[in-house]
């Protein structure tokens, strides 16, 4: 696990870590349209297994993955650095950028002022 992943990667880690355990069937079926063929989702999860971020249980004629990783951890070991780097490791930057762009609400900045604030007690 040395890169980050990408976004179609990231998409299926998102419904496996969702699923916890699921087949290539059920981590397709959760996909947003237009869905990837199921050859090309058999695909991806097979080399998200090679590449050590998912693990396989095999069922003699198929084949049921789970997450190996985290998402807790995959964001601590891959993306956090990448706002760090964007961001002069400033999280006030990360949402002000965001902000700036309209892609965070005031009611979603209210709810991570709660979330702050619950951590403090």
């Amino acid at each position: 696990m040395k890169h980050r992943l990408s976004e179609k990667e990231e998409g299926i880690m998102q419904i496996c870590w969702n699923l916890n355990k699921a087949f290539v069937k059920d981590v397709r079926e959760a996909l947003p349209e237009p869905k990837l063929h199921i050859n090309t989702v058999s695909t991806m999860m097979r080399r998200l297994a090679d590449k050590g971020f998912l693990e396989i249980e095999d069922f003699g004629t198929t084949y049921r993955y789970s997450p190996a990783i985290t998402k807790k951890d995959y964001t601590t070991r891959f993306v956090k650095p990448l706002l760090a780097g964007l961001f002069g490791n400033s999280i006030k930057n990360a949402i002000s950028f965001f902000a700036e762009q309209e892609e965070v609400t005031a009611d979603e900045l209210k709810e991570i002022l709660e979330m702050i604030e619950k951590r403090k007690k």
